[in-house]
């Protein structure tokens, strides 16, 4: 058996500049930090002469390519892994509520069956295949920053070049910020979920009209990223988080509603110095910046919703377990790299 853990990611600045119709044109930039909350993947060999499935729903199928997941399929297909498997995915929080969990799923997925085919591969390269399964095969109008976050982990700038490579830069702060940036952030649940692809669809339409706005947040996220060095600016850092936000739901494209506005501006009112939307917008969960003390009256002002806690997960998709016993024997002949390898990653 082998059991991943792959983080979801909170996007501060720059989303949009990671979809091709902006940064085929010129370099996109994103500021995003993966998450202390995870997808957890195990993958098995099944003695029947099939392939189950288990997720929200279960499939049993003889042959992998008739899986109606199509991550799960994919991911089998690209890995080139043959034998009859089982496949579990337990996540932490709801698809839909604007943390990447399609990607980090993808993510997850592709590190158990490498690991089940006796493999390490890189971060660059789940990524990459990552990006290659949602966005090249399946056609799913997303950009690239949340594979990337999940196969890396960490708080990071990624850059989105228009030859299509993609440079992950380690945002390099002193361990005091990111603990007061913990502290100051609040995830609050909208109660909504929803699909991501139609609001994306339309803001990869209206590029070429947004541009100019597109390029501004791609300047936004590299300020931010300044204002967590050195001499670390968290209330310049939440201006500049309320200063993004506006200027995302000016784009239009279903990004924000009245609701949301009101949700905001109410949080605002009670003490939240920024905040934003996140994911691709529509629903999901709503990030804000404010002191800690401040809290406890933005959650009564809100009428206590949901909460989830903030946490930042320093290590991108990775092997939990692999068991050497149960695994097939081709496995077994690689399985002491793998287990060195998680051994290193988890000092």
């Amino acid at each position: 058996m082998i059991i991943s853990r792959t983080p979801y990611r909170v996007s501060f600045a720059g989303g949009g500049t990671d979809l091709p119709a902006f940064y085929r044109e010129e370099p996109g930039a994103v500021l995003s930090v993966a998450i202390r909350k995870h997808v957890h993947v195990t993958v098995h060999q099944r003695f029947e002469p099939n392939t189950r499935v288990a997720y929200s729903r279960t499939e049993t199928v003889e042959d992998f390519r008739h899986l109606e997941h199509e991550l799960v399929r994919e991911a089998i297909r690209l890995t080139g892994v043959r034998d009859h498997l089982e496949v579990t995915t337990i996540g932490d929080v709801p698809a839909g509520t604007g943390m990447g969990s399609s990607s980090s799923l993808t993510a997850g997925l592709l590190t158990a069956l490498y690991a089940y085919r006796g493999r390490v591969v890189s971060p660059a390269q789940i990524a990459r295949e990552a990006c290659r399964i949602e966005i090249d095969v399946l056609g799913k109008p997303i950009g690239k920053q949340d594979q990337y976050a999940a196969a890396f982990g960490g708080l990071n700038l990624i850059h989105f070049q228009p030859d299509e490579t993609v440079q992950v830069e380690p945002v390099v702060c002193r361990p005091a910020t990111l603990r007061k940036l913990e502290r100051r952030i609040l995830m609050v649940y909208t109660g909504r979920t929803r699909s991501a692809d139609n609001i994306l669809r339309t803001q990869s339409a209206a590029t070429a009209i947004n541009r100019s706005l597109l390029r501004q947040m791609r300047e936004l996220a590299l300020a931010m990223r300044d204002c967590l060095t050195g001499q670390a600016d968290l209330e310049q850092f939440a201006a500049l988080l309320h200063e993004g936000w506006m200027l995302k739901r000016s784009q239009g494209c279903g990004i924000s509603d009245s609701a949301i506005d009101n949700w905001y501006e109410t949080a605002r009112k009670a003490g939240a110095e920024g905040g934003k939307l996140l994911g691709a917008g529509g629903g999901g969960f709503l990030l804000l910046m404010a002191a800690p003390q401040k809290h406890a009256a933005i959650l009564q002002a809100l009428g206590n919703p949901r909460t989830l806690d903030f946490a930042i997960e320093p290590q991108g998709s990775h092997c939990l377990f692999v068991d050497q016993f149960a695994a097939p024997a081709a496995v077994q002949r690689t399985i002491r790299p793998i287990h060195s390898y998680l051994q290193l990653a988890e000092v």
